[in-house]
């Protein structure tokens, strides 16, 4: 089997033609002429920790769950020992909440906050650095073939962001294998629908890989190793602070990931280059992704 070649599918992928997630716009292109496109959907969804209100985000709305779970996790407001007994999701009035079986500490913390569908800093970062202080990540090994095949997959898989741009993927992998991708119009709602994923499936991960199609943020690398993921990779560039962190809490960070190329500014030695670079094919133009709008 090539090294490029699968070994099985996606246990959750993107689903670009599903009706609910994109609307049919019409407009003019640059010759004035008449035409239709798809565009992202966008929907508030606000999440309650027990009776507390905790945050509005701005979302496509799939995995509702996955996402307040997630986030109350990378947050640090779902410590390892609080019990979850329940996920409500109210479609109707776009609220799910996520009751512990005992009260948390956390739920007096925050005032009611709104994060935007855009790249602005994330709600309680404070708490979110803090929370690096005890993590420890594992020494996993990461082959360089491991990485090569993961992108060759992964930009060829159909989504959103091919379909409508405007949008960010996340990618949980298992060495050569995507296992998990969400899609969000906010890159970290996409890494917090794959925390509440592995939260509610109880998935380890220390063996894991993080792709993502957006920016190595400081938030997105602090979100990675809060959930005990060593190594964050990317087709897109690096934020000096997001290396900073990355070196202090000893992840593997890998940015501009195309073709035969990449750049690792983190964990270095995590990688084993087990495979000549030029024995890569060359990304061919009709899979290079485009920027997210």
């Amino acid at each position: 089997m090539s090294k490029l070649q699968k070994k099985s599918g996606y246990l959750i992928a993107p689903a670009p033609g599903n009706p609910r997630l994109t609307r049919a716009v019409t407009g003019t292109d640059h010759l004035g002429q008449q035409t239709e496109i798809a565009v992202v959907e966008e929907r508030p969804l606000t999440i309650y920790l027990n009776r507390q209100e905790i945050v509005t985000a701005m979302t496509i709305g799939d995995y509702p769950g996955y996402l307040a779970l997630g986030f109350l996790k990378n947050q640090g407001m779902l410590l390892p020992d609080d019990v979850v007994t329940r996920v409500d999701y109210d479609e109707e009035v776009e609220t799910v909440v996520v009751r512990t079986e005992i009260e948390t500490s956390h739920e007096e913390k925050l005032q009611k906050k709104t994060r935007t569908s855009g790249c602005a800093v994330g709600t309680v970062f404070g708490d979110m650095m803090a929370g690096l202080e005890n993590v420890s990540l594992p020494a996993t090994p990461v082959k360089t073939s491991w990485l090569y095949a993961l992108a060759h997959e992964i930009n060829r898989t159909p989504s959103l962001y091919l379909e409508a741009g405007a949008i960010h993927g996340t990618v949980l992998c298992h060495q050569d294998r995507p296992l998990v991708y969400m899609e969000d119009v906010g890159r970290h709602n996409a890494v917090d629908k794959i925390a509440g994923w592995m939260l509610s499936e109880r998935v380890e991960a220390a063996d894991k890989i993080l792709y993502t199609t957006g920016r190595l943020t400081s938030e997105m690398v602090i979100k990675t190793a809060m959930m005990g993921i060593p190594v964050l990779a990317s087709r897109s560039g690096f934020t000096a602070w997001g290396v900073e962190i990355a070196r202090q809490v000893g992840l593997t960070l890998i940015g501009r990931m195309r073709g035969q190329r990449f750049v690792c500014l983190a964990g270095e030695e995590r990688l084993l280059r087990d495979v000549d670079p030029k024995a890569m094919p060359e990304e061919e133009r009709k899979h290079r992704r485009k920027s997210a709008q």
